[in-house]
């Protein structure tokens, strides 16, 4: 055997130089992935926190001491302060008063009860409105009146300054305190329909970068010749709150959420400059509201605005009682997880609230770990104490008007307590979903201008947000959880099945984004009203859905009202087969028919299709069926993106949910949304039941009681 002379293999031996560049390559790689790591890991909580809005201020007498005695009985390890009260904090321009909020961080300080505190800008004192009445925003309506809170300019240079003061003056009084733990920016902050001059200035300036000082190029995209509205000089810009086109209406609302973007992150910015390294910024994002907690919030993108913050929040509002389900718990944390792709605050929900909202017994706390089951770290009601008088005296909190123990406050005792004993085994549950949900303000938005169901008498009642929940809800009620997705989600890929609800307006690169996930082995769902217009809400001219028609196999040029109209064919078999609200007559091209319409005139047309493209398939939903239908249709939809496991077996009222806990170990929540006993088999590795400490096998009937629950770890 030759062996290489030493020279050789000095010859051939790297130089200092390329070693060191070698060594700095490889720690640079190191480094970036464990960035990314921390990056996706986020936030980490080591206890489950379990808590209540606190107003000090609202009092009708003293009884902190009081209140912090039940707070410790219940278990309560958390309070949200300052949020609401500016003018107690400063009843006077410059003049300041923080002893509501210092008395109540000595007695939580005191008592080992950690507190968030809440930056107060979403009311303003009046001082500011009798010295500077033009801080109140100026709508549709017109010019503001002072009264409700959230009715300011958001933008306003007068309002943002002493907005800036005063949050800077409760950072000094507060952020030092070891009770805190965290911030809240605002409060369920929208842009509040602002369009007064300087912002309307603003939007000019927003455009005219958009289009590059092309106003041919904008009165393009938007349509602008008709009706004359052309605009042929960027000084005769109008006044956009009369606008009648729908491009341009629709791009102003665009607009005015990122006023939201910018106006939370400047409060973060003031925040970060006193807040320490262990201490988060959250803020409370709530939802479209119908007497509750609904679909996506038409006046915020979430997804812009939580880059504000460390920890993505939340409140979340409900029916209960018989018309508790848990879809709008398990909506609201799916969204809200999402955001950052990281475990979230429920900062608001409901003890008692309205009337309607008495829970039954059991409720409660059924309510409360089903946050958990969606992966919520925190807790919170909205609020601790009833408050005695002016707008909100009948939302009731945790305890009623007189204080009192009641079986509201018992119940969340029994939760505390829970909360404490299993918190281990529940706290950072990370979820593993294979389902992307796809929802954009931007055919929120356009489906305002143009509802589902709209006639020559005006517009309709169907909103994105019905399809939304329509589609939503039934998956919930299949047990599939699901990611939410926006139209800037880089790539679909890690989800074996993508739904689009009513993605009305969408950029060509959007579209052709969904294609390509279903040409490589994905799986499509996708609903009517879907690929029409494009971002400007111009209609494109081919045939419907547009680039879409490719993966479905499918085009439309008419739709129409169903009028006793049912579905036809050998796939389904549901019995509650009526249509309603809306119908587009479907022509296969090379897609399967799944069911055509049993109607004398519309019976020619598909009404759901399948179609095989590359690697993948796309179904496509051409009519608004019943519930019962789609949740049939969705479930031959599971099964052919092979999806379809024991818990779609399961049927609602019991939900199943799941993830991994910081013990490395699969957690799976059954919960029971009835009052009547069920049996389920339990299906999996064998594990322990964690409020019994039970032994759990395969095969096992779980029996789980009326608004009841059970939890294995496994």
């Amino acid at each position: 055997m030759n062996m290489p002379k030493s020279r050789d293999i000095q010859a051939k031996m790297p130089s200092p130089k390329v070693i060191l560049n070698a060594f700095w390559l490889v720690t640079v790689k190191v480094l970036n992935s464990y960035m990314k790591m921390r990056k996706r890991e986020g936030y980490r909580m080591d206890k489950l926190l379990y808590g209540v809005a606190y107003y000090d201020e609202y009092m009708p007498c003293d009884r902190l001491e009081k209140d912090v005695e039940m707070m410790k009985a219940a278990g309560i390890n958390l309070v949200r302060i300052a949020e609401s009260t500016w003018s107690t904090c400063e009843p006077q321009e410059g003049v300041f008063d923080f002893s509501h909020v210092t008395r109540v961080l000595d007695a939580m300080e005191g008592a080992g009860i950690s507190v968030i505190i809440g930056t107060p800008t979403y009311a303003i004192p009046t001082w500011m409105v009798k010295s500077h009445p033009d801080v109140l925003a100026t709508t549709k309506k017109g010019p503001g009146i002072y009264g409700a809170r959230q009715i300011m300019d958001i933008t306003h240079p007068v309002y943002r300054y002493y907005g800036e003061r005063v949050i800077r003056k409760l950072m000094e009084v507060s952020a030092h305190r070891k009770c805190v733990i965290g911030f809240q920016l605002d409060n369920e902050t929208k842009y509040y329909d602002t369009a007064g001059k300087n912002v309307q200035e603003q939007f000019v300036k927003y455009l005219r970068t958009k289009f590059n000082d092309d106003l041919d190029a904008m009165n393009q995209a938007f349509g602008l010749d008709y009706w004359s509205n052309r605009i042929n000089a960027w000084e005769d810009f109008p006044d956009v709150r009369g606008t009648i086109n729908g491009s341009l209406g629709a791009e102003f609302q665009k607009f005015q959420r990122t006023l939201v973007d910018d106006y939370l992150q400047w409060q973060a910015d003031i925040v970060k400059e006193y807040a320490r390294e262990d201490q988060f910024i959250t803020h409370n994002f709530d939802f479209d509201w119908r007497g509750y907690s609904y679909g996506v919030q038409p006046m915020v993108d979430h997804k812009h605005a939580a880059r504000a913050l460390t920890v993505a929040g939340v409140d979340i509002y409900h029916p209960t009682q018989d018309e508790l389900t848990g879809a709008e718990i398990s909506y609201g944390g799916d969204s809200t997880r999402s955001l950052k792709e990281d475990n979230y605050f429920v900062l608001e929900t409901e003890a008692q609230g309205f009337p309607g909202w008495v829970p039954y017994d059991g409720q409660l706390r059924l309510q409360a770990f089903s946050h958990l089951a969606s992966g919520a770290n925190m807790v919170e009601y909205w609020h601790w104490h009833s408050i005695h008088n002016s707008f909100e005296t009948y939302w009731k909190g945790l305890l009623s008007h007189d204080f009192k123990e009641n079986d509201t406050y018992r119940s969340a005792k029994v939760i505390g307590k829970e909360f404490a004993e299993l918190g281990s085994h529940l706290v950072n549950l990370k979820k593993h979903n294979k389902v992307g949900f796809l929802v954009s303000n931007e055919a929120q938005t356009a489906l305002d201008w143009f509802p589902i169901d709209g006639t020559a008498g005006g517009g309709g009642a169907c909103k994105y947000n019905d399809v939304v929940r329509y589609v939503y809800d039934q998956l919930y009620k299949l047990n599939v959880e699901c990611d939410f997705l926006w139209p800037e989600t880089e790539s679909f890929d890690q989800y074996d099945l993508l739904v689009v609800p009513a993605l009305y307006a969408a950029p060509e690169s959007l579209l052709q984004k969904i294609n390509d996930y279903v040409a490589a082995g994905g799986h499509l769902f996708t609903t009517f009203k879907t690929g029409f217009t494009d971002e400007n809400l111009k209609v494109f001219h081919d045939s419907q859905p547009h680039i879409l028609d490719r993966c479905l196999g499918i085009s439309y040029s008419h739709f129409t009202f169903p009028k006793q109209v049912k579905l036809s064919g050998e796939t389904y078999h549901c019995e509650d087969n009526e249509l309603k609200n809306f119908m587009e007559l479907v022509n296969p091209e090379g897609a399967q028919v799944l069911a055509s319409y049993d109607h004398y005139n519309w019976k020619r047309y598909a009404a759901v299709t399948r179609n095989v493209y590359g690697k993948g398939t796309a179904t496509y939903l051409g009519c608004w069926t019943s519930d019962a239908m789609l949740r049939e249709i969705l479930a031959d939809v599971l099964k052919d993106a092979g999806l379809w496991g024991s818990e779609q077996e399961v049927e609602f009222p019991v939900i199943i949910k799941k993830g991994t806990n910081d013990l490395g170990k699969e957690v799976v929540y059954y919960l029971n949304y009835s009052p009547e006993v069920q049996n389920v088999i339990y299906h999996g590795t064998d594990g322990e039941e964690l409020f019994g400490k039970a032994a759990v096998t395969d095969g096992q009937v779980l029996e789980i009681g009326g608004w009841d629950l059970k939890i294995v770890e496994r």
